[in-house]
Parts: structure tokens; C-alpha cells; sequence
């Protein structure tokens, strides 16, 4: 068979009638050979992403084939709708992956009905290397009912931070802001006063996408940024966002901010790539982003092409009167969460290998395989070093879809990307208040996609001046009449309770 039809072969996630028919499962479906100890036991994934390799170029599954006698069959669909809606239709036709990624709120709804394995008797036994490699705190965000139904992958570390133009500074004769009023003062400057000498007024202080564009000035204020991190643990008790008492602080200096034209106009719809356009192209001079989406070389060379002297770095928080936080930050936040259907504990060998693979590559033999590849061929060891070679940039773009229970992130980053080392260890060592927004399920009566509308609808009139901040509690008070924000007040109580964050 052609390579290309292998491809496609595995990116239809076996759809429709092909599903049903042939598709491996975690249904109870026998297979060939299947429980022999000596034939490898098939072992179906689903996981959301693209770029899987055809199974003779999938250099991790032939080798974690090899080294666990498995014969891994892993599936992937581009785009987490696409995918959850997948596992939707397998769900009903009794034909799940044996192991598979879902979201928290798909967690949630398969657990309720009964779908899933309940990991809890496993954590101390079978899966003792998983459980230590990602920490028993990150493991009870996959809790449902007080029983562990999820594996939960490690969680991200932060890549954002402050950039701005030092050669705008440079040329207006400025130094880098460090408190608010610097940072106003700066951005009205690169606003007014030319700093790309051009002679035009053509240029703003700040651009950015939605509220995210001031998260270190609702850090300077000790809260959390709205819409990104609604809930924020600090004191032994967690402070809704939206209730902090500095709120309308921080929304009157970013009204300042707003109404003197210092922020790009477009700030609240700029989606994509837009913000990044904007300071590639010399017409802003503040960013607050993550240093994957401008601080790669193409991204830097990309603003050289436009003015060879421009210099964009990293800029710390500025100290505020509450503190200096770089944003609000999950750092329990899941980046995928893993579950194995009830239905695979009717075949004890294949659940025995299951947990034997997530083991696996979770020690720190499996977990150097999957993070880069082959010695030899993928890296090699200098002086205890890890080094790449050009056959994993070729070769090694889909070995996160095999990284199931996550990789230690400060030592992966800079070998995976080592011209941008220091971008990485900047933003990494950020100080920021810790957000608990993914232990949070919205309840039964509050539609949390209607709340945000109209929370996001009310706090751009604040700070467009189109409502007076006076008008705040009322605000507050619509948002639990009309949109029971009452009811996601509580759940959040509750679930700091449940993790030990208040009593």
C-alpha cells in the first residue's frame, strides 16, 4: 500500500462504517493472539492533533512496539471539536479507543454515565511510576466523584511575558518602565512622540488580543486577568476575579490607557496573528505574549526585514500597588487529560499492557524516548548533554502526540528549541498568582459561554468609558440574576475546599 494512503488511512480515524466493522476498540473485541504472552497485544489510541506518520516512518511506536511487545495503533483527528465529536459517535456505538484523550468536560459527562475505568486502585500499584512522575496535586484534576478516571498530562509552563521596542526606548532617551506610571508614561511616548522617527504619528504604545493584552497590570493589582483566569488562590482562600476588590483600580488605568489612544483600537477583536502583525510591522511597541508566537527566530528576523535596528526583548511586570505578578497562571492546569474505557478491564492482559505503556513513558528511559526519539538518529549525548540533529526537525515534529503523561518542560523547551533558551527561562521564572480556573466544572443552571458574552460586553464599556465605573456592583449584581453567576461562585468554593486551598 501507498504511504499516502497509509496517511490518510490513519487520519480518518476509522469513520463512519469502517469504524464500526473494523476498527480496534477497548469495546471487549477480540482479536487474534490477543492475551497470548508471547504475541504482541494491539493497543488503540485516539488523541486529538495532526502529523502522525504512516506506521513504518512512526519511529516511537516502532520502538515502543519493540520494548513493550505492543502493537500500537494510534489514531489522531486535527482540531479538539472534531475529535471530542469523534469519541462522541464511538461512544455510542460501544467502540472507543483503548486509551484516549478527552477534555474536562467530556471527562465529566463519561464518567457521569459510566464509561470510564476508575483508576483509583491503580495509582498505588500499576501505575506507582505515573502517579510520582506527575504529582498526586496535578492528579486530582482528574477526579470525578471523588475516583481518579483521568491520567492527567503534566501541565505547561508559562510562555508569556511582556516584549517591547528597547530601540524605541533608546531612541526617545527612556529606560525600561518598572512601575505603572512608567509604564504609562512609556506608552504615551511611543504613542506621541515618534520613536521610529518616521515622522508620522503612526504607532501605539500597546497592542494585544482581549483583556489578556494588560494581564501583568491586573498582576500589578494582585488579580487575575477576565476571561483568563476567573479564579486566583492567594491568602488560603480563592478570589473570584470579577469580585477582587481591585478591580475598578485596574479598570480606570486601563480606561486611562484607552482613552488617550495609547492602546491599538482593535485590541478587544485582534484575533490570530493580528497583535504579532502589528508589532512586526513597527506599529506597536508592547506585547504581552508568549515567546512561541514572537520570539522565534522567523518572528524576530521577520522585524529585522522591517527595520534592521529594531530590538523587541522581554520587559518584566511592573510593581503595582498590590504587588508585581506577570499575569495569573494555572500551573495544575492539564494540557490533555487521559482515560481508558470501562469496557478494556473485560480483556486483563490488554489493561495490564495499558498501564504498562503509560508507565513506561513515564520512567525516565520511556520518557527520553518519546520526548526525542532515537539516539543516534534523533539526538545524541555530549558531555551529558542532550543535542539534536537535523533528522528531528525532519523527523520528530508528532513525538508530543506520544508524550501521553507529559515531559519535564523546563528541561525539554531549551533542547527542543535552543535559540530561544533564554526567551524560555525568562518567562519561566515570572513571578505570578496561581490561578485554579481548570479544577472548576461549570454547575448544572449556569451557561458559562452566555456569562462570559456578557461579562466581556460589559468590562469593554468600562473600559471604552461607555459605562461609568461607578456602575460596577450593578454589574455584579445582573451577573448573578441573569446568569446565576452565584452557582460557579459556590462550585469554586467547593472545589477549594476539595483541594486543600481553604478549609
Amino acid at each position: 500500500m501507498k504511504k499516502n494512503k497509509l496517511l490518510k488511512g490513519t487520519i480518518a480515524f476509522c469513520l463512519a462504517a469502517a469504524l464500526l466493522a473494523g476498527c480496534a476498540s477497548g469495546s471487549g473485541t477480540s482479536k487474534e493472539h490477543e492475551g497470548q504472552s508471547n504475541n504482541p497485544v494491539r493497543i488503540t489510541i485516539g488523541m486529538e492533533g495532526g502529523g502522525l506518520p504512516a506506521p513504518e516512518d512512526d519511529f516511537i511506536k516502532q520502538e515502543l512496539d519493540k520494548r513493550l511487545n505492543t502493537d500500537i495503533q494510534m489514531t489522531t483527528i486535527q482540531g479538539l471539536n472534531d475529535y471530542l465529536n469523534q469519541m462522541k459517535i464511538r461512544s455510542a456505538a460501544g467502540n472507543l479507543p483503548d486509551l484516549m484523550m478527552v477534555d474536562a468536560v467530556t471527562l465529566n459527562d463519561f464518567a457521569q454515565k459510566g464509561l470510564l475505568l476508575d483508576l483509583t486502585p491503580y495509582l498505588e500499584t500499576k501505575l506507582k511510576t505515573s502517579r510520582e512522575f506527575i504529582g498526586d496535586s496535578l492528579l486530582k484534576k482528574g477526579i470525578v466523584n471523588g475516583k481518579h478516571y483521568a491520567i492527567t498530562r503534566i501541565a505547561d509552563v508559562p510562555f508569556s511575558s511582556f516584549w517591547i521596542r528597547q530601540d524605541w526606548l533608546e531612541n526617545l532617551g527612556l529606560s525600561f518602565p518598572e512601575t505603572l506610571e512608567d509604564l504609562y508614561k512609556v506608552a504615551k511616548a511611543f504613542t506621541e512622540e515618534d520613536p521610529d522617527g518616521n515622522g508620522k504619528k503612526d504607532t501605539y504604545g500597546f497592542t494585544g488580543a482581549d483583556f489578556s493584552t494588560f494581564s501583568p497590570i491586573f498582576g500589578a493589582y494582585a488579580m487575575g486577568t477576565p476571561g483568563a483566569s476567573m479564579f486566583v488562590a492567594k491568602d488560603n482562600q480563592v478570589v473570584p476575579t470579577l469580585y477582587d476588590e481591585h478591580m475598578p483600580a485596574a479598570l480606570e488605568y486601563i480606561q486611562r490607557l484607552v482613552s488617550e489612544n495609547l492602546v491599538d483600537p482593535q485590541f478587544m477583536t485582534n484575533k490570530g496573528t493580528m497583535a504579532r502583525d502589528l508589532v512586526i510591522q513597527g506599529k506597536a511597541g508592547i506585547i504581552f505574549t508568549g515567546w512561541t508566537d514572537i520570539g522565534k527566530q522567523e518572528f524576530l528576523s521577520q522585524l529585522k526585514t522591517v527595520n534592521e535596528n529594531a530590538k523587541l526583548v522581554q520587559m518584566a511586570a511592573p510593581v503595582g500597588p498590590h504587588g508585581q505578578y506577570d499575569s495569573a497562571f494555572d500551573s495544575e492546569r492539564p494540557s490533555r487529560l487521559i482515560v481508558i474505557p470501562k469496557a478494556v478491564e473485560k480483556t486483563p492482559d490488554k489493561l495490564d499492557k495499558i498501564l504498562e505503556l503509560l508507565e513506561y513513558i513515564s520512567s525516565k528511559e520511556g520518557n527520553k524516548l518519546v520526548m526525542y526519539g532515537l539516539e543516534g538518529r534523533h539526538y545524541n549525548e555530549q558531555n551529558g548533554q542532550i543535542v539534536l540533529t537535523e533528522e528531528m526537525a525532519k523527523e520528530g515534529n508528532y513525538f508530543h502526540l506520544y508524550q501521553i503523561t507529559g515531559r519535564p518542560n523546563e528541561e525539554y523547551l531549551p533542547v527542543k528549541f535552543p535559540e530561544e533558551a533564554e526567551y524560555i527561562a525568562y518567562a519561566i521564572s515570572q513571578p505570578r498568582l496561581n490561578s485554579i480556573d481548570s479544577a472548576i466544572m461549570p454547575p448544572d443552571g449556569f451557561n458559562n459561554s452566555d456569562a462570559e458574552r456578557y461579562m466581556k460586553e460589559e468590562l469593554t464599556k468600562f473600559v471604552y468609558s461607555k459605562r461609568p465605573l461607578a456602575e460596577y456592583s450593578n454589574f455584579l449584581a445582573t451577573m448573578e440574576s441573569k446568569f446565576n453567576y452565584k452557582l460557579l461562585l459556590d462550585e469554586a468554593q467547593k472545589r477549594a475546599v476539595e483541594l486543600g486551598i481553604t478549609q
